[in-house]
């Protein structure tokens, strides 16, 4: 069977490969602690679960809008007005599967091919492969542990070209947990608007960020340059709402109009019960998201404290998200030369999964997750460490 060109410059998700790899050796009997999944290990907080409950006991499953009910579009705007201050309209807002669905409907509005999309290193692993589904060219800013994995207007300056489109900007970042202030979002911002430079911020992490650091917006330059921004987001991390699939975006009315005619032509509207539940998320107490981010910060000293002792490891402490990303090359050897191989070791001897760097752009880091338990994170770094050192 012939298959469509594109689909050869497309790799297999690493986290996927990953995860099917320790779903085989528990089918052994292997007994395998996973620290590579970007998943929250608390469940949906219940005033979010009765909201879906009593849209199903009222008969709310068919069609809606094709982006979002208006409900749902009311209380995105909220969000963005209590937390930040932005005024914004239900025209402004389109709800989709996931942040991830306005981030490929973003990208399918403002790319035609043989654009170029500039993507900071490390970033998120389907970066890549969706600007080359849609035909664009992805450009890539070189950063690394030295400089806390965050770049400069500077650096940006050194890979701009007369096709540079877009910039897809992702703070707090998967995988590193850097974070920008505002001051250095602000600039980065600044520099893209004076060289017509759309920006598509990713702010998935956005209420996962840890005291002294304070959340930073692009939402807050959007409201003078609409037409410059869009920002995507997500209540998966913030929530504990992974599997509902259901994410939003903000952007300008024309753009939300593209972003709603080509999402009317693929999935059209998002579950109407994810749409309930996001509701009762976004419009109710954040308290649950304190309570969640106090355990992440807890998690995150420990494991960070942990790591960052090992012989040769150079690990900047996250301020945001719930990952570690240690730069390990010291560890590298004949044998085990990259990320890759020495994830295979640890997996292999010690029994815990990690993701390698290359995943992400990095192939001298591996990323951990701290999203698990207290006890689950404490005995799989002990196991880590006895397999790198041997004690």
């Amino acid at each position: 069977m012939k298959f469509a060109k594109r689909l050869s410059q497309v790799k297999p998700s690493a986290t996927l490969a990953v995860n099917a790899k320790t779903l085989e050796l528990r089918k052994q009997g292997i007994a395998v602690t996973s620290l590579a999944v970007g998943e929250p290990d608390f469940n949906t907080p219940a005033h979010i679960e009765l909201a879906a409950k009593a849209a199903i006991d009222e008969h709310f499953t068919r069609y809606t809008d094709v982006a979002g009910i208006a409900e749902a579009r009311s209380a995105a705007c909220d969000y963005f007005r209590r937390i930040y201050g932005v005024e914004s309209k239900p025209e402004n807002i389109i709800i989709s599967n996931g942040g991830k669905q306005v981030l490929y409907n973003l990208m399918l509005c403002l790319l035609d091919p043989e654009d170029e999309i500039i993507i900071p290193v490390p970033y998120w692993t389907s970066y890549p492969d969706m600007s080359l589904l849609v035909g664009a060219i992805p450009v890539y800013v070189p950063s690394d542990s030295t400089k806390e994995f965050k770049i400069t207007t500077d650096d940006l300056e050194k890979i701009r070209t007369d096709k540079s489109k877009v910039l897809l900007l992702n703070s707090p970042s998967n995988p590193s947990g850097a974070a920008y202030t505002q001051a250095e979002l602000n600039a980065i911002l600044t520099w893209a608007i004076e060289h017509d430079i759309f920006v598509i911020a990713d702010e998935v992490y956005d209420q996962l960020v840890y005291e002294p650091a304070k959340p930073a917006s692009a939402s807050l330059m959007w409201e003078k340059h609409k037409d410059k921004i869009a920002i995507l987001n997500s209540v998966s991390k913030t929530f504990a709402m992974t599997g509902w699939r259901v994410g939003f975006g903000l952007a300008s009315p024309e753009l939300t109009k593209e972003m709603t005619k080509l999402q009317g032509q693929t999935t059209s509207n998002v579950s109407s019960i994810a749409q309930k539940a996001l509701v009762s998320a976004l419009s109710s107490s954040y308290d649950c998201i304190k309570i969640m981010k106090e355990s992440f910060k807890k998690r995150r000293d420990y494991a960070h404290a942990e790591v960052s002792s090992w012989e040769g490891i150079v690990c900047p402490k996250p301020e945001g998200a719930f990952y570690l990303f240690p730069d390990v090359r010291a560890l590298f050897t004949k044998e085990m030369p990259d990320a890759s191989s020495l994830c295979t070791y640890l997996l292999e001897e010690a029994k815990v999964a990690l993701m390698p760097g290359e995943a992400f752009g990095d192939p001298n880091c591996v990323r951990i997750s701290y999203a698990v338990s207290d006890e689950t994170l404490k005995n799989a770094l002990a196991a880590i460490k006895k397999a790198l050192y041997n004690k």
